[in-house]
């Protein structure tokens, strides 16, 4: 167990405010301020080890750091507007399970991750455009490559359900994955694919770059990319190797890891197709 100094430090690094410590937690808010202002002499060891799986779990420390640039341009504002307007729609966030996630009407896109729906709006043209020319470009590497080594790889793109961990909390729905295994269920993925992608947009900019980039990495996921429109940056991770990712522009051949680099998407290519 971590020293509350070590916990009021980690704290202030990530920028976590008390409220929403307190949400992840599960540990009212009043006991969360209390334990950091100093109030509660010896807080209770449960209420520490929530406090603490929040502050450790939820990072890749450093691999945080480094996406830090792709949220310096994201409004908090909006993430405050989508959450209370997330808790009115939804009033028992954390307790969904896939029961009420297949029971969702057609029209509503959603994912479910830890018993919480998030809302999918539809993404812009240019997201749906970009990934669009990825899908094609990652087709016809992949397809090369099963020629080449004698796999089986195939490659999907959003809607597509992932069930990611194998439990009924918990279904996402990436923008793009590689599965490169054999897995016969005819309604979704079940569990972690070799390579996922997803492309930014300003609803889901903070969980694609946070709690998803965890999320993967906890399942088994090898490879994730979080390609950002705005910036015209990938940020490309190896969770094999566990290492900071590489960063790349939409001017680079990018190497994907799971093919030992032989596939390389060019982001020049996705740029003219997409009139950039």
């Amino acid at each position: 167990m971590r020293t509350l100094d070590e916990l009021k430090g980690r704290k202030k690094q990530l920028g976590y405010t008390n409220a929403v410590i307190a949400e992840k937690s599960k540990v009212p808010l009043a006991t969360v301020q209390k334990v950091f202002s100093g109030a509660t002499k010896n807080p209770r060891w449960e209420t520490l080890a929530a406090i603490e799986k929040v502050l450790y779990e939820y990072t890749l420390s450093p691999q945080t750091e480094v996406v830090r640039e792709v949220l310096a341009e994201y409004d908090p504002s909006y993430e405050k507007k989508l959450k209370d307007n997330r808790n009115e729609r939804w009033p028992r966030q954390g307790e969904y399970t896939l029961e009420d996630y297949y029971a969702l009407p057609d029209d509503v896109r959603a994912e479910l991750i830890d018993g919480v729906i998030y809302d999918m709006t539809a993404p812009r043209r240019i997201h749906q455009e970009i990934l669009g020319q990825l899908y094609l470009e990652f087709s016809g590497c992949i397809e090369k490559h099963n020629k080449r080594h004698g796999s089986k790889c195939k490659v999907y793109f959003a809607p597509v359900d992932v069930r990611l961990f194998r439990d009924d909390r918990n279904m996402f729905e990436p923008d793009l994955i590689v599965l490169c295994h054999e897995d016969n269920n005819e309604m979704r993925i079940e569990g972690a694919p070799e390579f996922v992608l997803e492309v930014l947009s300003d609803s889901t900019r903070s969980k694609d770059c946070l709690l998803k980039l965890n999320k993967y990495k906890q399942a088994g996921v090898h490879e994730y990319w979080i390609v950002d429109p705005r910036t015209r940056k990938i940020f490309a991770y190896d969770f094999k190797e566990d290492v900071l990712p590489e960063v790349f522009t939409f001017s680079d051949k990018v190497p994907v890891s799971i093919s030992g680099g032989e596939c390389k998407i060019d982001f020049r290519k996705i740029c003219a197709a997409v009139g950039w």
